[in-house]
């Protein structure tokens, strides 16, 4: 029997084999955590042998490791070092191809036929940052069909977080730990007094198919309460919090001197923007081959804290890092609510943790409004 939309059902650790199994059968190019290069990294997988089975991350501000853990949790590490943002908004893309073709040329697109992607492991504050892509790319007018490709194909199975890392602070802007609507089959790691199992929740009707497909069974009570108390639990542990008025601070804050403490540290580096889950600023890079034959259209990632990203007509219109520092943080926490209607920050603490000297979004977010009220 298929479970129905919300049903919820446990099946044991040895059965993420056949969910990945039967994936991978529907053509799906199965993405998930994995180990590598001293982090978690978000790749193609074949099996539950390539999950980061007791492996557990810590991070600190320009701080981050990756631990090995006593227990053989599957999903006990925090968040991976880049988002889904990479797989469904790569960072680089090609946007069409002319070759000559007699007295004229021939045009191709720069999407080709890519295989549907089903993401395993998204956390709360992911699945939220694909909602807010789903605002921008999806605009009136201004829809980017690749995006939308991917995201439209994509099968999501999220995790609930049972901890929360030291610069997590989704909390306060209400993206998680509990995840939100939008995934195919969500799931609670349960491992306590022997026990390893999964409480999987379906979330739409392709998510109840693959469970149906599963050796399951209907959740005890106690199974229930420990799912159920795992997002409030990583909630408490959470020690940052956004200002519930971010959005009303940075705007009246564009001529505060604090900008200059900021730049006396930022070394407009970009690492922030490039971890980010929400930020997509590009720039786009044309390409010729030697015989003049062939001419392409790439586009790739930028960073509004590069000093050429402004650049207009006789120069940079944002010279100082202060004024780049300001763009990015007024942008993600302000003026994106005017634009997309919501923040372009979910809490989940990236930017804290790769920024290479430590500067905290929330910290400044307080400093700013402290300066306001004079404390």
């Amino acid at each position: 029997m298929v479970p129905g939309i919300g049903t919820k059902v446990v099946f044991e650790r040895n059965e993420l084999d056949r969910l990945i199994t039967a994936l991978r059968e529907r053509q799906y190019r199965v993405v998930g955590p994995t180990v590598g290069e001293g982090a978690i990294l978000y790749e193609e997988m074949t099996s539950s042998a390539d999950l980061p089975a007791g492996w557990t991350d810590s991070s600190q501000p320009a701080t981050y490791r990756l631990n090995r853990a006593r227990n053989g949790r599957v999903f006990g590490y925090t968040l991976a070092a880049q988002s889904w943002k990479r797989h469904l908004y790569p960072p680089r893309q090609r946007l069409f191809r002319a070759e000559r073709a007699g007295r004229g040329f021939r045009l191709s697109g720069g999407g080709g036929d890519e295989a549907p992607m089903a993401f395993i492991g998204v956390r709360a504050c992911e699945m939220a940052a694909m909602q807010v892509h789903d605002r921008v790319f999806t605009q009136d007018g201004f829809t980017e069909p690749g995006y939308v490709r991917r995201r439209q194909a994509a099968f999501v199975v999220a995790v609930e977080c049972a901890h929360a890392g030291a610069t997590c602070f989704c909390a306060s802007t209400g993206t998680g730990p509990a995840v939100g609507p939008g995934y195919d089959i969500l799931l609670n790691e349960i491992l306590d007094a022997g026990r390893h199992v999964f409480v999987a929740t379906a979330g739409s009707e392709k998510g109840g198919e693959i469970l149906a497909g599963l050796s399951c069974r209907a959740p005890a009570a106690a199974e229930l309460s420990a799912a159920a108390a795992q997002p409030a639990s990583a909630a408490a542990e959470q020690q940052r919090r956004m200002s519930a008025d971010a959005a009303g601070v940075l705007s009246r804050s564009a001529e505060s001197p604090h900008w200059d403490n900021v730049a006396g540290r930022c070394l407009t580096c970009g690492n922030c923007t490039m971890v980010c889950p929400t930020c997509f600023c590009t720039s786009v890079e044309d390409v010729t081959d030697l015989s003049g034959d062939i001419a392409e259209r790439w586009r790739n990632w930028d960073s509004c804290f590069t000093i050429d990203y402004s650049y207009i007509h006789g120069g940079s219109v944002r010279q100082s890092g202060a004024s780049r520092y300001r763009q990015w943080i007024t942008h993600k926490l302000a003026s994106w609510q005017q634009q997309f209607g919501t923040s372009g920050c979910v809490g989940c603490g990236r930017c804290i943790t790769w920024c290479p000297v430590g500067i905290d979004i929330t910290a400044e977010v307080r400093a700013l409004e402290d300066r306001e009220q004079g404390r």
